[in-house]
């Protein structure tokens, strides 16, 4: 490959990397809620679902996918069941947080005196306090983990079941890349795309961690769980009627 194949692929890739889609929305919806160790937990669910689907281009079985109707089908409806159920997911959290909401400006009113969960919480022992999830520092990190582990899921999965990953490096190998080339330089290509995408949405991740006193308020945390909601379950239904090459 010369050096104006890889610029030419990286200007390709770029753009598509940076156009709206399903992973800047995960993103989106995870930093303000689980972290920025699970947003970046996203990012490497991607890298290893592009490994995936490099993988199966670069040895032919993409292309049996493709070109196959019924399992075509079978894999984009997967992957569009998987989309619309994280919107779903995230609706019902913004529906959770709604619910929440008036109960603690009401407990939190000054006008109301303490409410019955603070004086009872007063009145708990130091030792049950401690044995809360919120005080024990062992519970933190379980939960912590266990966010951490859903995210890598969720971004695997989201991309894993994406047929359009799989097209992009059908048609990307032989534009970029000569007949001649061996596999080593299609797993080049693949390995360039993940670095472009690890690099853009790690820039997010960073951004969106560093605004966390907006994105921690009850207020942001229903409008992004509707919006994203929404916009994957919009995502989904056009996987689910997209046609294969």
């Amino acid at each position: 490959m010369d050096i104006s194949n890889i610029l030419a692929f990286i200007a390709v890739a770029t753009l598509l990397v940076i156009s709206p889609g399903p992973n800047g929305l995960l993103i989106a919806k995870t930093v303000p809620v689980s972290g920025q160790k699970a947003g970046f937990a996203n990012i490497w669910g991607f890298v290893a679902a592009f490994y995936v689907h490099g993988t199966l281009s670069i040895f032919g079985i993409s292309i049996l996918l493709v070109q196959s109707a019924q399992a075509f089908f079978i894999f984009k409806m997967v992957g569009a069941a998987y989309l619309i159920w994280i919107g779903l997911k995230a609706i019902y959290g913004a529906f959770k947080q709604s619910d929440t909401r008036p109960i603690n400006a009401r407990h939190n009113s000054p006008n109301n005196g303490p409410s019955i969960s603070q004086t009872m919480a007063m009145a708990e022992p130091k030792s049950k306090l401690l044995a809360s999830p919120k005080n024990n520092p062992i519970a933190n990190s379980v939960v912590s983990m266990a966010s951490v582990r859903a995210a890598f899921l969720e971004g695997f999965i989201t991309n894993v079941f994406n047929p359009k990953v799989s097209m992009f490096y059908l048609a990307a190998f032989p534009q970029f890349m000569p007949n001649s080339e061996s596999a080593i330089s299609a797993y080049a290509l693949v390995t360039t795309h993940t670095v472009l995408n690890f690099l853009w949405f790690s820039i997010m991740v960073i951004m969106l961690a560093k605004v966390k006193g907006v994105t921690n308020s009850t207020r942001f945390k229903m409008w992004l769980h509707s919006i994203t909601g929404v916009f994957f379950i919009a995502l989904g239904s056009k996987l689910a009627f997209m046609k294969n090459a």
